[in-house]
């Protein structure tokens, strides 16, 4: 007997709009005894079948389609076509020489939920965020290797969502020798060091490549403040783009060191930029009481708001951090803000920044919207997938 969910009256709608996230409570009955990550069969309660999704029954989100296709068989030829179809997509939007550092597989986005597998250079790095990617995982580490060629795979599924869905943190080699301390990636012309086994995500982060080139042409003749800068690419971009001076700021004191090297693997002048060790709001404070000033600044903080409990308390910090950000800004400078909040919207977001510009008494405009580079694709029916959020503001006085 194939394992089934029976959903109540009324709650089959997202699913007919190829929503991919079945919650708990949207579920009347469990029937067949289906084990975690194991594929069911979805059925309205009229008992129309409307595809077949992989079963989580730790999770609010008890179920994730896999297809909408009521006759699709959910096996290893399944996973290959999906698989095919993302690199293909990839293939299509990256430009051959831009980079050897992207992302493969966006999970929902490409129609397999829960799995995120990012290229660097000769390595892939999988993560099974999802009870069902988790059970495939074997035959989607064989898949990858006989679609992409790359025969090194190392897994960093050590993501607290893991926990929800009643699953154990796994990191580790999958598939050939040990990886380096670190490896050597290329994007846009510039190159940098990345931890595949420790770093920040995956790695690097590879969603932002776009809006850092558009930092390298925005900041030509600028003294920049960079915040939040990790191992420093965006001071990285901005000096090779001509910016005067790059003053970078983290609390991790070696991700500041990584991007003292980066600097000088980009053959870049050490002396045009600083390096600041600190909690960024104390040194922003700081910066505007001794009466410093930028021609651009670039906040990109770590997640403020993972889940919509925290966006309230989230939302006062990405308002202190773009108040004071404002304040320190040169009239006709640009403040270049995100976030990567799944909890705060682009609407909200936009608010939030124009009110940090109304108590500092700027008046500032939008000059730009940025977002996730095209291998981070949003689904038109998972608007979910869609989580960095990019204003370039530009102060007029």
């Amino acid at each position: 007997m194939v394992a089934s969910i029976l959903l109540k009256p009324g709650r089959d709608k997202s699913v007919r709009q190829l929503h991919p996230w079945i919650f708990s409570g949207a579920i009347k009955e469990v029937t067949g005894d289906p084990r975690l990550g194991e594929t069911v069969e979805v059925y309205t309660s009229e008992g129309e079948l409307l595809g077949k999704a992989a079963y989580s029954p730790n999770s609010k989100i008890t179920a994730r389609m896999w297809s909408f296709d009521p006759q699709e068989q959910i096996d290893r030829d399944f996973f290959q076509r999906r698989l095919v179809q993302a690199l293909a997509l990839r293939q299509a939007v990256i430009p051959s020489g831009e980079t050897n550092a992207l992302r493969l597989v966006y999970g929902e986005s490409d129609g397999l939920p829960g799995l995120v597998v990012d290229r660097y250079a000769d390595w892939l790095v999988i993560q099974c965020l999802a009870a069902g990617a988790d059970r495939w995982r074997d035959h989607l580490v064989d898949l990858l290797v006989q679609e992409t060629g790359i025969t090194q795979i190392y897994e960093r599924s050590d993501i607290e969502v893991r926990r929800l869905e009643g699953l154990q943190e796994q990191v580790g080699l999958l598939k050939g020798s040990p990886p380096p301390e670190r490896l050597l990636v290329h994007e846009n012309g510039l190159r940098f060091w990345v931890d595949i086994q420790k770093g920040q995500k995956t790695g690097f982060y590879i969603d932002q490549r776009r809006n850092r080139q558009r930092v390298r042409e925005l900041t030509a003749g600028r003294r920049v403040l960079n915040c939040f800068c990790y191992t420093g690419a965006f001071s990285v971009y901005a000096l090779a783009g001509g910016a005067t001076q790059a003053i970078s700021v983290d609390s991790s004191a070696p991700a500041l060191s990584w991007g003292k090297e980066h600097c000088g693997l980009n053959h870049l002048p050490g002396e045009k930029v600083e390096w600041v060790e600190g909690d960024v709001f104390s040194v922003l404070r700081r910066l505007r009481d001794r009466g410093e000033s930028f021609d651009a600044v670039i906040l990109d903080p770590p997640k403020f708001a993972p889940t919509a409990a925290q966006v309230e308390r989230a939302s006062r910090g990405y308002k202190d951090i773009n108040l004071l950000g404002f304040k320190l800004l040169r009239p006709g400078g640009l403040l270049i803000t995100f976030s990567c909040s799944g909890g705060i919207s682009v609407e909200l977001f936009t608010k939030i920044v124009m009110s940090a510009a109304e108590d500092a008494r700027i008046e500032a405009g939008i000059l730009e919207r940025l977002s996730q580079g095209p291998d981070h694709p949003v689904g038109l029916s998972f608007p979910e997938g869609s989580y960095l959020k990019g204003l370039v503001c530009l102060v007029r006085r």
